[in-house]
């Protein structure tokens, strides 16, 4: 019963027909009262698997969340979907906290946010307090923030294992967007989690386009890219406090709209031009790592990295503030190997040299991500152990021919001074000496080598770029450490006696790529009418003070401007539309629809609408021995000739809940394969599944065939031939 109250919270709560990724199965263990571990990528929807939670079971829900901000915007969002919801911290007078207590008292509050240094403030005062309630789940969000091996250690949250001494029979959900397996590790251990479960959702975001361009010229280079993306929100991130006022001084001078953010502006600063942004008055945040943490605004099209971030997991997170919507966004980064160098000086920490070494390591691995010459998103999966093989098509270099040229005298040339030079210099020091240097950094004795200076001919931007490639391909390695060291490999030898050619990257050709808003509906949105929506939304955000986003996110008005509801009943089936939100905006929305239809002569399209596909987990589907009510109903309507979109429309169910159903007589044969899958692609399929022998994981499959083929066919066919 739990489960279904779950789904019937989502619906009229929070206005979503289905459940992502592990949400489901995370809210089920809470409910349990389990403890787990949730990694979801950024706008995964992690906040749910301890929302909903929280309004099924009696009592207060306790969140510890690090920032100030991502506490206001969530209980902003939550109050707007009717959620009773509250948060302690500095910035509140006195009265304001007694209010919040008395609504404490007063069993009004079902979730209360808290920083973490608030829970432990004065000793164990605040913990005491919490044990003369009844509290039901404790949410700890930023978990990684516990890991010293994570990117943004803090030693405060080092106490919340408190948390499980004090409240031992209280469930504890931790919850991150990013994490390796050793954060991971160190989260449940260090949480002191009972048994917890783990839950790690895919960490591809593939809504997100990743660019890298060499960092010369980058300022004419940004102005070039923004004004493809006029009227748009991003956020420009810059390594230092100078560089973000310079560069939002900048760009207001060339016209745009943006304001900086840094930790050493006034606080009061900070907050109006954090303000600003959430509420779309200003398009452009530049600002240092000190802006975003948590920042929940759904609509920011594109994120900027003038500087490189100092590791995967930085960028893999300040990246995720893009495109929160599901909505088509961008990152783009400018990269120098001059940056990793420069950055060496913020990743040593002092009087540790283990964490050193671990910061230097994954400043190295960012620098391997700037330079690489293969799909990026497969790089960013494979470091969060995300195994993948295919290229997704939706990155710079998966959009980029590479033109090839016979490089085998460039090869030998380095090959050559790194050997000459001992295989003891760094890249710059190598190039250097390649180029003829006359710089005292040279030492006397290598000028007198026959291969200093024989590059003098070739840029040191190109030189770079061909080592890059040499270790690429294997003919050099670099060492570990701070000052990583040039040396050969097994494969330099051939080289260098001329047995062996090598082909060096010339230039590279991209494929423009189009831009456009894509929502997951394969029909055409109404820009017009898009325009329109967001006027209404913006004046009704004004008026109740929140964020334009926490009104409706920009996923919702493009389905809104898709299929153009007429009734509050139609604009029910709309995504991200509540009973609570239906009731507060319903008729000024759905008067603008109308006003739009009635100009342009159209009617309703929600004919076109079909129930969103659920994910589906990886495991096999378990069989059932007698099909219940539900299955036989689904089979009397399919019988009865009626599509399966027919069938999940009528029933209020996902297309593939009923697809489910109707695989499940195939194994019965009352149902033939042929009935579910065109006969044109059972061969395909099957002989796909012989190939990559996934097992009942059908993801595999439907990437190796493309759009063309449905998870339902696909699922069909395995269990034809495993049954």
């Amino acid at each position: 019963m739990s489960i279904i109250r779950a789904k019937e919270i989502l619906k009229h709560q929070f206005g979503y027909d289905s459940f992502r990724m592990n949400q489901q199965q995370a809210i089920e263990t809470v409910l349990q009262k389990k403890d787990c571990v949730v990694l979801m990528p950024t706008g995964g929807g992690k906040s749910l698997c301890f929302q909903i939670p929280a309004l099924i079971v009696e009592g207060l829900t306790v969140v510890i969340s690090p920032l100030i901000s991502l506490m206001k915007d969530q209980v902003d969002a939550l109050k707007s979907n009717g959620v009773q919801a509250a948060f302690l911290n500095s910035t509140q007078s006195a009265s304001q906290q007694s209010e919040i207590f008395d609504a404490i008292a007063k069993g009004k509050l079902k979730l209360l946010y808290v920083a973490p240094e608030r829970l432990l403030k004065s000793g164990d005062q605040f913990i005491t307090y919490l044990k003369t309630l009844n509290v039901s789940l404790f949410a700890i969000d930023e978990a990684h923030c516990i890991s010293s091996w994570g990117h943004d250690f803090r030693p405060e949250y080092m106490q919340l294992a408190k948390l499980k001494v004090h409240f031992p029979k209280v469930p504890v959900i931790a919850l991150t967007a990013t994490a390796d397996k050793l954060v991971r590790k160190d989260i449940m251990e260090k949480l002191e989690l009972h048994h917890p479960t783990l839950f790690v959702s895919s960490f591809n975001r593939p809504n997100i386009f990743y660019s890298v361009e060499p960092k010369r010229n980058s300022y004419e280079q940004l102005l070039a890219y923004l004004t493809k993306h006029k009227n748009e929100s991003g956020v420009i991130y810059c390594l230092s406090r100078s560089s973000v006022e310079n560069l939002a001084e900048d760009l207001k001078q060339d016209g745009y709209n943006a304001l900086p953010y840094h930790a050493g502006l006034e606080k009061n600063v900070r907050d109006k031009h954090q303000e600003l942004f959430l509420k779309d008055e200003v398009k452009i945040i530049v600002a240092t790592i000190a802006f975003g943490m948590g920042i929940d605004k759904s609509n920011v099209r594109f994120v900027v990295h003038m500087d490189l971030p100092k590791n995967v997991e930085s960028y893999y997170q300040e990246t995720g503030r893009a495109g929160r919507d599901g909505l088509q966004s961008e990152a783009l980064l400018f990269f120098s190997w001059g940056d990793v160098v420069k950055m060496k000086k913020f990743a040593e920490v002092e009087k540790n040299e283990r964490q050193t070494k671990i910061m230097l390591k994954k400043l190295n691995q960012m620098g391997e991500f700037g330079d690489l010459k293969t799909c990026r998103r497969k790089f960013l999966l494979n470091y969060f152990s995300e195994e993948t093989k295919e290229i997704c098509g939706s990155c710079d270099n998966c959009n980029t021919k590479y033109e090839r040229f016979d490089g085998t005298i460039l090869a030998q040339k380095v090959l050559s001074a790194v050997k000459r030079l001992d295989q003891r210099w760094g890249t710059t020091y190598v190039v250097d000496f390649l180029r003829g240097s006359k710089s005292e950094k040279i030492r006397e004795e290598h000028k007198q080598l026959k291969t200093y200076g024989v590059g003098a001919d070739i840029s040191k931007d190109n030189w770079f770029d061909y080592i890059k490639d040499l270790m690429a391909q294997g003919y050099l390695k670099q060492t570990d450490g701070e000052y990583p060291l040039l040396a050969l490999t097994a494969k330099s030898e051939p080289v260098l006696k001329g047995l062996e050619k090598v082909d060096l990257i010339k230039v590279k050709i991209k494929t423009e790529r189009k831009r456009s808003l894509v929502s997951e509906s394969e029909h055409e949105y109404f820009k017009d009418l898009l325009e329109d929506l967001k006027r209404v939304r913006t004046v009704v955000a004004k008026n109740e003070n929140v964020p334009a986003y926490v009104i409706f996110a920009d996923t919702t008005l493009v389905e809104l401007a898709t299929y153009l509801p007429q009734t509050e009943e139609e604009m029910r089936k709309i995504s991200g539309v509540g009973d609570l939100k239906l009731e507060k905006y319903g008729k000024v929305f759905l008067a603008e629809i109308k006003k739009y239809c009635t100009e342009k002569n159209l009617k309703s399209r929600m004919e076109l609408k079909t129930p969103k596909r659920e994910r589906k987990s990886n495991n096999r589907p378990k069989r059932v021995a007698n099909a219940d009510g539900t299955y036989s109903i689904s089979l009397t309507m399919f019988k009865e000739g009626k599509t399966i979109a027919a069938i999940a429309e009528a029933r209020g169910l996902a297309t593939s809940t009923i697809e489910t159903h109707l695989i499940r007589f195939i194994e019965s044969s009352e149902i033939k394969i042929e009935d579910l899958v065109p006969s044109h692609k059972i061969e395909p399929i099957r002989k796909a599944i012989l190939q990559l022998n996934p097992g009942f994981a059908t993801a595999p499959v439907k990437e190796f065939l493309g759009e063309d083929y449905s998870y339902g066919e696909i699922r069909a066919v395995m269990v034809r031939m495993y049954k």
